[in-house]
């Protein structure tokens, strides 16, 4: 009796040469099996689902549950079936998740964003000015990249920026994909007892920042709002909040580097250029894992209640049906934000506008302050993150004429 094949693997591995590219499987799978069964890295079968209209459908369907995070399929030692604890924005589903994100959405708006830009505009110069202060050489990613979105998270959160090497070491654990449950646990509890700290202090003394006015709504509301919702709440916005932008800012300032023609077309329309840049890196790499709770359709194939499914949002960003030469980057391109960067559906990224505005500022002023910003070490000798949830440069030396 022949042995059946083996389940194929969730692709992880880029091609070395080509660090912008999500693995190439992808246009393979696209072509071939849209809606294909793997094994992922945590040791379980799912459903990997490939084409764009495809994923956007799942990260639609209510029938189909985030109870799994965005990191459970990558992580061996965690429990996808493991209770959920309150709070858990990015894991609850219906009523309960509506009603946390009607209680943050309000500070994320377009409208409440703008009012940071001049905020977040400030905090770029003052970087820059500080990068330029050094004899013709910096690194990016420290100096600039990670500072920016952290700041301005934790402006509007309220977390006291001077407790930032304790939050970005801890963030930095909690979405590595190879550290063992210890670890990953003691940086959940640290963050979460520093949190709880900070939130206690803030319901005997609320000021206005978001979780201050969290706090105060709830009280007027009569509605509950209790200490562990607001850590897991806390935690989930901290560490996204500026993981993620971090590294598309360095991405992006990286790959307009090689890429010199394109700089001008991108500084002359950052909105449109920092759309065409989200779509193109999609820097979340290993995409969104759903739950079936009933039977569903997705594509041609009949998904069972019980059954994993991952959304691959680079891939999706990358399907030639969608974008026509979707391999090639275009800022003319049209409609680019379109793309599902961000996700889809009831757990779209609730911080987009703000990192939107922390992109088009950093990179617009990087690259009009210093016009001859060139990499200061070969492009091969670059480390990325191909361990962590959220892929981008390890480090970027970069120089400049002193």
């Amino acid at each position: 009796m022949p042995t059946p094949p083996e389940t194929p693997a969730l692709p992880t591995t880029r091609t070395p040469a080509c660090p912008f590219d999500p693995p190439a499987e992808y246009a393979e799978l696209r072509e071939a099996a849209p809606v294909s069964r793997i094994r992922c890295p945590a040791g379980f079968d799912t459903w990997l689902v490939t084409r764009y209209d495809d994923v956007r459908a799942v990260l639609a369907d209510p029938a189909l549950s985030s109870r799994g995070a965005s990191s459970v399929h990558v992580k061996a030692d965690l429990d996808p079936y493991a209770e959920i604890d309150p709070g858990s924005i990015i894991q609850l589903d219906g009523a309960e998740h509506s009603r946390l994100r009607k209680m943050v959405v309000a500070e994320f708006t377009v409208r409440r964003v703008e009012k940071l830009r001049e905020y977040v505009r400030q905090q770029v110069e003052r970087h820059l000015d500080a990068m330029l202060a050094k004899p013709g050489r910096a690194e990016l990613v420290q100096d600039f990249a990670l500072p920016i979105p952290s700041l301005a998270i934790c402006e509007l959160l309220g977390v006291p920026y001077a407790d930032r090497e304790l939050f970005q070491r801890q963030s930095s654990l909690l979405v590595s994909t190879d550290q063992d449950a210890e670890t990953t646990e003691q940086a959940y509890h640290e963050l979460a007892g520093y949190l709880g700290k900070l939130f206690a202090g803030k319901q005997q003394d609320p000021h206005d920042d978001l979780f201050s006015k969290l706090i105060v709504r709830a009280e007027a509301s009569g509605e509950t709002l209790d200490l562990d919702e607001l850590i897991m709440l806390g935690l989930s916005l901290l560490v996204a909040g500026h993981e993620t932008t971090a590294n598309m800012i360095a991405l992006s300032a990286l790959l307009l580097l090689e890429q010199p023609e394109q700089r001008a077309q991108a500084l002359a329309d950052p909105p449109r250029a920092v759309e065409e840049l989200l779509r193109y890196l999609s820097v979340v790499q290993f995409g969104v894992l759903r739950y079936a709770t009933e039977e569903v359709k997705v594509g041609d194939q009949t998904v069972a209640e019980g059954d994993w499914l991952i959304a691959a949002l680079n891939s999706a960003n990358r399907d030639e049906d969608r974008y026509p030469h979707a391999d090639q980057l275009d800022f003319t391109r049209e409609s680019p934000r379109t793309h599902v960067a961000f996700g889809f559906g009831a757990h779209q990224c609730i911080g987009q506008q703000l990192a939107r505005v922390e992109m088009q500022e950093a990179l617009t002023a990087l690259f009009r302050r210093v016009p001859d910003l060139r990499l200061a070490v070969p492009k091969e000798s670059l480390a990325y993150k191909h361990n962590t949830l959220v892929y981008g440069p390890e480090e970027l030396p970069v120089a400049w004429p002193a």
